[in-house]
């Protein structure tokens, strides 16, 4: 190929300083963080025949977008940072789940908590006593015949707990020691109420200071059976009191009465850490956690508001955070199905929520055990009582979609939606990965760019499909 000898020197020390130009140079991208950033993604869609199934590695290109629909994302601006985002382990839930073989009680809650194994679930919302999915006769911790108090709470106990409750919450803490557990109670013990009974009634203002210790005991006996409680909601839904099931009604102000003058000075003297959040109902009525926020003596207390979604619009967070910006939002019950649960989920989050927390996990194959009066949907996953085997449905994976890739302590970052049907939001987790979550609710596929810190990248996503996509921008 050479003339000669000194030829061939010549060429291969020219190649050798190429060779060192094009190292130099890649030094110099990856210094200046223009080295080829990769992006990891996964589809789940509606008709199963993709469930967060990982596709094949994409990379952004240099420079801005020029595509129709582009999301913007900008880890500058950054907005609530993520509790977590979990289910609840009712008692239904927990039932179904003991029900199985040991070894398939391990690989379920693997499937709900592990986010290796699993979709990684990071909060959960638990029972005080019975709520209306259960497995057992309602009841408190502290039930007295008619007619009989106990103000000194001698008989309080959460023995009845240990059948298959406390044993499924200790598996899943083996299965993710970081689980976050937070606890609502349905009722209170019935000689705490106008009406002497776990259904319906109204919360009895003169037993404030037992309840209090009500509440106190709880954290502390779950605290010694190795549960620990991060926070409380104070009765789930004050406004709805059928008794057809365990309900307790409150007004607003004997709520803000008992958190400023009892709850709150009851867990300072024990030095109990366990936040309050208030309210822990619809979106439609602001006005009873304004009530609560807007008293500086109750306020002091409060870490924040829970909210249900069975009426009202997820904008109901914005406008509270508007007024208390010192005060968190909770998305903390209400299941949501397919790929439009999916865009209400990113609603919520758009709208300040620190968590989501669909309402209950597991029921059989006929919607059992469910001795309440609202009908049940099938959850997230099923089982199936005559095999003892478990159905993972479309909402399993959706909900991995968020789960496993938007971890806790992660914070929302910018992303805006285009007009029509691809819903998304953004979060940077906690080791510098930044993850998009898009809805597409149109039923044809639907071509796209995501462009960020100038570059941009391009994606299609399928019909009736949700994506996640991942990189790393810790170097931005």
């Amino acid at each position: 190929m050479y003339p000669d000898q000194q030829s061939a020197v010549r060429c291969v020390r020219g190649s050798a300083r190429w060779i060192a130009i094009v190292l130099a140079l890649q030094g110099v991208f990856l210094q200046s963080g223009l080295a080829e950033t990769s992006v990891h993604w996964w589809v789940s869609s509606a008709d199963m025949s993709q469930r967060l199934a990982s596709q094949p590695v994409m990379h952004f290109a240099e420079g801005p977008s020029d595509a129709k629909t582009t999301i913007h994302v900008d880890p500058g601006r950054t907005f609530q940072s993520i509790l977590g985002l979990g289910s609840s382990l009712e008692h239904s839930t927990c039932y179904n789940i003991s029900r199985l073989p040991r070894d398939q009680q391990e690989k379920a809650m693997e499937s709900l908590v592990d986010a290796e194994k699993g979709i990684g679930m990071s909060l959960m919302r638990i029972c005080i006593g019975t709520p209306d999915f259960t497995a057992s006769p309602w009841y408190s911790y502290d039930d007295m015949p008619p007619g009989e108090t106990d103000p000194e709470l001698r008989h309080f106990s959460i023995d009845k707990d240990q059948a298959y409750v406390l044993p499924t919450l200790k598996l899943a803490l083996r299965k993710n020691p970081n689980l976050v557990f937070f606890a609502s109670v349905w009722s209170p013990p019935a000689w705490m109420k106008t009406n002497g009974k776990l259904g319906g009634g109204q919360i009895d203002s003169k037993h404030f200071p037992s309840l209090a210790q009500y509440f106190v005991r709880f954290i502390e006996a779950y605290g010694t059976a190795g549960i620990k409680i991060y926070a409380i909601t104070p009765q789930n839904e004050p406004g709805y009191s059928p008794s057809s099931y365990p309900t307790c009604s409150w007004t607003a102000e004997q709520q803000r009465d008992f958190i400023r003058d009892y709850l709150g000075p009851a867990f300072q003297a024990r030095a109990i850490t366990t936040k309050i959040w208030c309210y822990d109902h619809n979106f439609n009525n602001l006005r009873f956690p304004t009530t609560i926020l807007a008293d500086p003596g109750a306020s002091r207390y409060v870490d924040g508001t829970a909210f249900h979604h069975y009426e009202g619009k997820p904008s109901a967070m914005t406008e509270l955070s508007t007024k208390f910006p010192d005060k968190h939002v909770y998305f903390t019950e209400g299941s949501v199905f397919g790929v439009k649960g999916a865009a209400q989920i990113v609603e919520f989050l758009r709208n300040g929520a620190r968590s989501y927390n669909a309402w209950v996990t597991v029921v059989d194959h006929r919607g059992k055990p469910n001795p309440g009066p609202h009908d049940c949907s099938p959850t997230c996953v099923v089982l199936n009582s005559d095999i003892l085997s478990l159905d993972y449905r479309f909402d399993y994976y959706m909900y991995g979609q968020f789960m496993k890739c938007i971890r806790p302590g992660a914070v929302r970052v910018q992303s805006d939606e285009p007009s029509g049907a691809l819903a998304n939001c953004a979060v940077r987790n906690l080791d510098g990965s930044v993850v998009l979550v898009v809805v597409n609710r149109r039923t044809q596929r639907t071509q796209f760019d995501i462009e960020w810190n100038g570059r941009h990248l391009s994606t299609e996503i399928g019909g009736s499909s949700v994506a996640t996509y991942r990189w790393q921008g810790s170097s931005d």
